[in-house]
């Protein structure tokens, strides 16, 4: 049974709006929820013990947790109990409830409006999340080699190409929200931003929400939700899947304190050199190099400025699994034939995006020596 109620297009809904929804939620809840008490998971998490705690996010604390019928357990344990935080965890469970993806995170059960406090209960993914293997606790010079963060985003991409297919928008796409398993296989997590459009509605008028360096420009400037806000937000995952570099830094240049504005400035002066981490191989193996040229050109497109210029999370998913495959599979170089001109291209709102200024430098390092 998929989840079909429509909501409100215009901003997020009042205080009253939302005890009623809490009330109506709370008597009917979503088939197939399993409810935990509060003691179960108390004593699963010993007590909320800090050690147990995997991390903190915008809306909660996460804690690792072991169930009596010896499952091990991921419990999100929200911040306050008000009107707002009930509204995010009454979405995040109508959205996952429904939803079956081998790279969405799994949701076991929550608590329900009698117990003292909301909490909900995932699988356990081991392995941390992307963000602590590329610049963070977990991360090692050369220990997420290309051909692992390459599988990362075609996962990733596909998880989202699925979530768009359902009419849902997970609005806060980033390293931290990825999750990785023992087999650096993807799960992606935490749907408390997450919206469900109605049928046949392209965006929702809603108070922009997100990230700092991923949300998309244009939806943070006009207030208008959509599908390629998602895509822009992916375009920067896949550039820190490329330099190992964190979204914000502020100890960068001013210019470049946001890695998308250093990534489109790097590939448009073709510099990527500049920008790849040197634990790739990108200097040295043929194949990496050609593969990152490529997975850069495409998010290049992601991150353009205007929503109309970025391609669907359906064309990124299967323009990454064409590198992919590419890679794996095609062992003498190829010419890749992107150098069209801003002068041929004609911008449709169902065209492909042009390909970056970079192309050129593309085409060029990915065409063999004719002398040789």
């Amino acid at each position: 049974m998929s989840y079909t109620q429509s909501r409100s297009l215009s901003s997020d809904p009042s205080s009253k709006d939302t005890e009623k929804g809490i009330q109506r939620f709370t008597q009917s809840f979503v088939p197939g929820v399993h409810l935990f008490t509060y003691d179960e998971l108390e004593e699963a998490t010993n007590y909320f013990d800090s050690s147990k705690e995997l991390g903190e996010g915008g809306f909660g604390t996460v804690y690792f947790g072991k169930l009596r019928d010896g499952r091990s357990v991921a419990v999100k344990r929200l911040y306050e109990n008000n009107f707002k935080r009930v509204a995010q965890f009454m979405n995040e469970i109508k959205i996952l409830a429904n939803l079956d993806h081998p790279n969405l995170v799994t949701l076991f059960g929550c608590t329900s409006r009698h117990t003292r406090e909301l909490l909900l209960v995932y699988e356990y993914i081991p392995n941390g999340t992307i963000a602590d293997h590329l610049h963070g606790q977990r991360s090692k010079p050369g220990k997420l080699p290309w051909h692992i963060r390459m599988n990362i985003a075609v996962e990733t991409a596909s998880a989202l190409k699925f979530l768009h297919q359902k009419d849902i928008i997970h609005r806060d796409v980033k390293t931290n929200n990825i999750l990785l398993d023992n087999n650096f296989c993807v799960k992606v997590a935490d749907f408390g931003l997450s919206r469900l459009f109605p049928d046949h509605v392209t965006h929702v008028s809603t108070a922009p929400q997100g990230t700092p360096g991923y949300v998309d420009p244009e939806y943070h400037q006009c207030y208008q939700l959509t599908k390629q806000s998602d895509v822009y937000s992916f375009g920067v995952v896949l550039v820190e899947l490329i330099s190992s570099l964190p979204a914000v830094d502020i100890t960068r240049h001013r210019q470049e304190i946001k890695l998308s504005d250093m990534a489109i400035n790097k590939i448009h002066s073709e510099a990527l050199h500049e920008l790849v981490d040197p634990s790739l191989g990108f200097e040295s193996n043929f194949k990496v190099r050609k593969m990152i040229n490529a997975v850069a050109e495409l998010a290049f497109q992601c991150l353009q400025s205007s929503k109309e210029m970025r391609p669907s999370m359906e064309e990124v998913a299967d323009t990454l699994k064409d590198i992919q495959s590419d890679g794996k599979h095609k062992s003498q170089p190829e010419v890749m034939d992107i150098t069209s001109t801003a002068d041929d291209v004609v911008l449709l709102k169902d065209d492909p995006p042009p390909p970056s200024p970079d192309s050129n430098a593309v085409s060029k390092l990915t065409t063999p020596n004719a002398s040789g």
